[in-house]
């Protein structure tokens, strides 16, 4: 009886385990699991949401990475929520994972719950987006270049605008953008605002151009969207000459709302985006979108393969990126089947 009682037990704290944190889901690997010390390699992700098609590919990307590589993961959704990013860290410290990852959803507010991740001897990794925390709180950073994509999306607007012969749509001599920002700082919104606004700034015929309207629309297109409209209504429907949309989702969303104005898209207002995922490429093979710069999703390979080294005692970069494009609609048609987001 008293064996029967302590299998029981034991099955109850591993469900426990499993179960504890928010939205948490496993996955590991069918083939031979990564190990440290011999033992199974896990690793807690916390993801900060599904807002887009591009966040719902790196989040395919880090699940499959995992699978392949026989690494025990434990996922889960924040949901937007900054206080339920923190509870699933605690939770990962609670079991003992071997390593925590993290896609912050804001940059600030994380010193407290990565310094309990230090102190029990848990190296943590920050994927795409970056927090504001001191070096020592994590060993590496992976993920994109919000400023260079903030950067590229301007350089092919001022090439573009200049081989199309474009002339400002409400008179006068400056071309008039409207910006889609994305959520209320992240980093990525202030790092594509900031390259953006570097190279209007350093480019040589930079005062041509004026941001005459700009407002979050929170990462979603719905709310790109609504926020389009806004725009429109508030006078920029005979002014603006150049949108950019700091994703694709809120591009699409814009696109509706130009659309519904009796505007083209892509024509009348030229558009630019950032992330490259499928929707904007059928937009631009439809005549209307512009442009999209990449931001690459794919980051589950490089995640695995990076915490590996940090398990194995290996030295890492402090901060790794992804390879990204530019990709304006000339190319569109080509390169879509060839897209995997």
């Amino acid at each position: 009886m008293k064996k029967l009682i302590a299998a029981l037990t034991g099955l109850t704290m591993l469900a426990f385990c499993v179960g504890c944190g928010s939205d948490n889901s496993s996955s590991s690997g069918t083939e031979s699991g990564a190990t440290k010390d011999g033992k199974e390699i896990t690793i807690g992700y916390s993801q900060l949401g599904a807002e887009s098609e591009w966040r719902t590919a790196q989040t395919e990307s880090i699940k499959q990475a995992a699978k392949d590589a026989g690494i025990n993961l434990q996922f889960s959704d924040a949901q937007q929520k900054q206080e339920n990013q923190i509870k699933a860290i605690r939770s990962f410290i609670a079991q003992g994972v071997d390593l925590i990852a993290f896609t912050p959803i804001v940059e600030t507010g994380w010193d407290t719950v990565l310094k309990e991740a230090k102190d029990a001897g848990i190296p943590v990794v920050i994927v795409d987006r970056d927090a504001k925390v001191s070096d020592d709180l994590y060993v590496a950073k992976i993920g994109t270049d919000s400023v260079a994509e903030g950067r590229k999306a301007f350089e092919w607007v001022d090439q573009y605008m200049k081989e199309q012969n474009k002339t400002p749509r409400g008179g006068g001599d400056q071309y008039q953008i409207a910006v889609l920002e994305g959520t209320v700082g992240a980093s990525v919104s202030l790092g594509r605002s900031k390259g953006f606004n570097e190279a209007m700034q350093a480019a040589e015929d930079g005062s041509k151009y004026t941001i005459a309207m700009s407002q979050t629309g929170e990462f979603t297109r719905q709310k790109g969207q609504e926020v389009m409209e806004s725009f429109l209504k508030s006078g920029g429907r005979d002014t603006i000459d150049i949108l950019f949309s700091q994703n694709d989702d809120m591009a699409l969303g814009a696109i509706q709302a130009i659309e519904a104005a009796g505007l083209q898209p892509g024509k009348d207002i030229v558009i630019v985006s950032v992330d490259g995922v499928k929707g904007a490429f059928q937009a631009m093979i439809d005549g209307k979108s512009n442009c999209t710069v990449e931001c690459n999703p794919l980051q589950g390979p490089l995640l695995m393969e990076t915490a590996k080294k940090i398990l194995n005692g290996e030295q890492v970069d402090k901060m790794v990126y992804m390879d990204e494009g530019v990709f304006p609609a000339e190319v569109a048609e080509k390169t879509l089947p060839e897209r995997k987001y």
